[in-house]
């Protein structure tokens, strides 16, 4: 499939870009793109002092660059710019910000040239994917400087697994290194394209995880017998949460038709808040994750240059602002990091009621010979210890301090280093969530005498186990975490059903 820029883009269509489909640009996006240009140089032609364009950057806005240098000056702000350090980011979160980045240019007040845009549409379809440092930028400026080395024909980036230098990689795929115009250097690493597209990455993949979070935790909520009277349409609707409602139904769903439950009634008063409180724990998740979802949006609906042009060009306006300073941005990653931490947390306490001999009435540690085996001992540990790492990344980057560029930049809202928390915070959520996967799926080993399972528990169970046999301490645990990690982050568990 094709996403299609012309009005603007969703956080899923950046994500669909991200993962592999094709972008295209409409006739009308283009023609906003080179209306804009028109304005910028109009600018130039008219002397008209405007930022980034015939002055310096950041603490040096004051300073008039002159029209000669002012090309230079675009392509001097991309190499200055490129100083990101650390691993690189991988493909698809690289992918996902160009995209974003298009989109931003679509809306028609940047004033790049069209030839810029159509080259970064062409890298996407060849799959050419630029290095792109993950660590350095306090704001959005590096990781977008990266990716415009390599339309001038500098830095590197990778085709089909090979790695090329920026003018390979473009004689790769048919193209020329740009010559970059006026404004276009700023235009380039300006915005906030970088945390917008690993957003919407991480929405991808917290939709995705939130969906197995409800589905393992009907699988140990089976295993534990919980007590389904707290999860009755009546009782969760006096607790007013879409996501509370959204959570409740699908486990009814998912429970429906276990003898296992059925044999459960009555047998506890309440149980312990791990298991009863899932609707209100995952359901008040999925509320963030709508309402983060809904920011992100606005953020793709948005302009988000400094500065941006309008007018025409017999009336050109260039306005100064801060529209790519993205607090909104921040806070919901942060929000929806927070989000993550607790549930996954949830999940390790429901793991550990699994094989804690004291409260499951479970063989310790669901080892198949207690003593001799150890069972998922030692992988409660690697929960908790993925769980701690959690929290303390759930603490919220948008209020880190920071002054850049000699006091001009002196307030920084950090949505970048939001967002590659999150994604961070989902890595580990995944590894905390597949290991309650295959201990709910062996503490049914146990269970599979006492009852059938309900229907989509069991489908969920055996999918598991044509993956993972059951565990008798005959192999690395870890390879089984591996395995259950990849099931979480690769597919859906409404497929299981």
């Amino acid at each position: 499939m094709t996403v299609v820029i012309d009005n603007p883009l969703t956080w899923r269509d950046v994500a669909r870009v991200g993962a592999g489909e094709d972008l295209e640009v409409s006739d009308a996006a283009l023609t906003r793109v080179k209306t804009a240009r028109d304005v910028v140089d109009a600018i130039i032609e008219k002397g008209i002092r405007a930022y980034g364009i015939n002055t310096g950057v950041g603490a040096l806005s004051d300073t008039i660059v002159d029209r000669p240098s002012q090309s230079r000056l675009s392509q001097n702000i991309i190499l200055s710019h490129a100083c990101g350090v650390g691993p690189l980011l991988p493909a698809r979160e690289v992918r996902a910000i160009m995209t974003a980045q298009v989109a931003n240019f679509c809306h028609g007040y940047s004033g790049i040239r069209p030839e810029v845009v159509n080259s970064l549409v062409s890298l996407l379809a060849a799959g050419c994917i630029p290095e792109v440092p993950k660590k350095g930028s306090a704001g959005y400026l590096i990781h977008n400087a990266h990716t415009a080395l390599v339309l001038i024909g500098r830095g590197y980036a990778t085709i089909k697994g090979e790695r090329k230098s920026g003018a390979e990689a473009l004689a790769a795929i048919g193209l020329q290194p740009l010559t970059l115009q006026a404004k276009e250097g700023l235009s380039l690493v300006n915005g906030t394209a970088c945390a917008t597209g690993l957003a919407s990455v991480a929405l991808a993949r917290t939709e995705r995880l939130l969906a197995w979070m409800d589905a393992v935790a009907a699988l140990t909520l089976e295993a534990a017998g919980c007590q389904m009277a707290a999860f009755s349409e009546d009782v969760l609707s006096l607790r007013r949460s879409a996501g509370i409602a959204k959570v409740g139904a699908t486990l009814r769903s998912r429970l429906d038709g276990s003898e296992l439950i059925a044999r459960a009634v009555g047998r506890r008063t309440q149980d312990a808040l791990s298991l009863r409180s899932v609707p209100h724990a995952h359901g008040a998740a999925w509320d963030v994750f709508v309402q983060s979802g809904e920011v992100v949006d606005q953020e793709l609906a948005s302009v988000t240059d400094n500065p941006v042009v309008s007018g025409t060009p017999d009336h050109p306006v260039v306005s100064s602002e801060a529209h790519a300073v993205a607090p909104a941005l921040a806070q919901a990653a942060d929000s929806l990091a927070i989000a993550i931490a607790q549930i996954a947390a949830m999940s390790e306490r429901r793991m550990d009621r699994l094989i804690n001999p004291l409260v499951s009435g479970l063989p310790p540690f669901l080892a198949s010979d207690a003593g001799s085996h150890s069972g998922f001992m030692i992988a409660q540990y690697t929960a908790a210890a993925l769980s701690n790492e959690n929290r303390r990344l759930a603490a919220p980057a948008s209020t880190d301090g920071g002054i850049t560029s000699a006091l001009q930049e002196d307030f920084l809202a950090h949505p970048t280093a939001a967002a590659q928390k999150l994604l961070t915070v989902i890595d580990n959520a995944e590894s905390i969530l597949a290991i309650e996967l295959m201990a709910a799926a062996q503490a049914h080993d146990f269970l599979l005498q006492d009852g059938k399972m309900a229907p989509s528990n069991r489908a969920l169970y055996d999918m598991v186990r044509e993956t993972t046999p059951q565990y008798q301490d005959d192999r690395p645990l870890g390879e089984d975490i591996k395995i259950l990690t990849a099931l979480i982050a690769e597919n859906q568990p409404m497929d299981l059903a």
